[in-house]
């Protein structure tokens, strides 16, 4: 596989890696841990390098990471995250740096790891400036249990005032061809700053593969039951996205999946999209997008397409949208 730079840092990574949230959060129950392990190891064993935890997504989360990873850590970039209340996406934030110390010594024990490669603030917390914050992760960082400093869904002032006091690697937020609105600002702000970005949902949580009709019915603690772009109505008129983006994987003998993978990918050079799944078919699926070239012709054509279709349904519901207000 390709590797890429997240921005100036040198941090080195596959130009596609892979999100472990869904193994255990979010998208049903949780996966079986053995089943999981075994396809943490068949990404690192087809070269991917970079793997995305996080304390939120629970503690089964981060431990089969670790287990996972623990043959082959010296290889491989460890991702994970801080910032809510508890470890609980729901209590609220906390971004204390009692809190951060406290959740990096337990996620370095969770991930059976001497150093973290790279800690991202799960979300901002407007209650602790985020000068407190970037100074608790340069602590860590000088203290050699952290090499990275990372941030999530933050704002392009939040990102400027962290980078001054702790150079940020990366930030990690939505972005895909159905969700667009890092290209007003935050690109330009990562672009200036030598910062790299990782897309997560970089496959818009499963609908631009085309797996997903106005039909589909999700399990009961699915997170998609409750984004209202996943409302019947919404996915019914979002349809037509993937009706344009399956006449171009067509012309390129590609998959849905594999285009708004390679289009991420043309984007910038310093992008590192992080898809998830439990399976192995669509884990290879998704690397195999690492050779699918777009010309300048293509990607002309896709921007067309796109600008068809006004997507429905807002991204967030509004209690979440709280959490990424920017």
């Amino acid at each position: 596989m390709k590797k890429r730079e997240l921005g100036s840092s040198s941090l080195e990574v596959s130009s596609i890696g892979l999100g472990c949230m869904g193994m255990t959060f979010g998208y049903g129950p949780a996966a079986d841990t053995d089943e999981a392990i075994k396809l943490i190891r068949a990404a690192a064993e087809r070269g991917v390098t970079l793997f995305d935890s996080a304390e939120a997504y629970g503690e089964a989360n981060e431990k089969l990471v670790g287990e996972a990873l623990a043959p082959v850590r010296d290889q491989v970039v460890i991702a994970t995250k801080f910032g809510f209340k508890d470890g609980n996406a729901t209590a609220g934030l906390d971004s204390r740096p009692e809190r951060i110390r406290l959740v990096a010594e337990q996620s370095l024990q969770r991930l059976q790891t001497d150093h973290l490669d790279l800690f991202y603030q799960h979300r901002v917390d407007p209650n602790v400036p985020i000068e407190d914050v970037a100074g608790t992760v340069r602590d860590l960082i000088q203290e050699g249990k952290v090499k990275h400093f990372g941030l999530s869904e933050a704002g392009a002032d939040i990102i400027r005032r962290a980078h001054a006091i702790q150079p940020v690697t990366a930030l990690q937020s939505e972005y895909s061809l159905w969700w667009r609105e890092p290209e007003q600002t935050i690109l330009p702000t990562l672009e200036e700053l030598g910062i790299g970005f990782v897309p997560f949902s970089p496959l818009g949580k499963g609908f631009l593969t085309g797996a997903i009709s106005e039909d589909t019915k999700f399990k009961d603690n699915d997170i998609r039951n409750v984004l209202p772009r996943f409302e019947e109505e919404a996915r019914q008129a979002n349809l037509a996205l993937i009706e344009l983006l399956g006449d171009i994987a067509d012309t390129k003998q590609a998959t849905r999946a594999q285009i708004a993978l390679a289009w991420l990918l043309a984007q910038k050079p310093w992008i590192a999209p992080i898809p998830g799944t439990t399976k192995l078919h669509r884990l290879e699926e998704n690397i195999g997008a690492d050779n699918v070239e777009l010309t300048p012709d293509d990607l002309q054509r896709i921007e067309a397409a796109v600008a068809q279709v006004q997507i429905q349904g807002a991204r967030y519901t509004a209690q979440q949208q709280k959490t990424v207000n920017r």
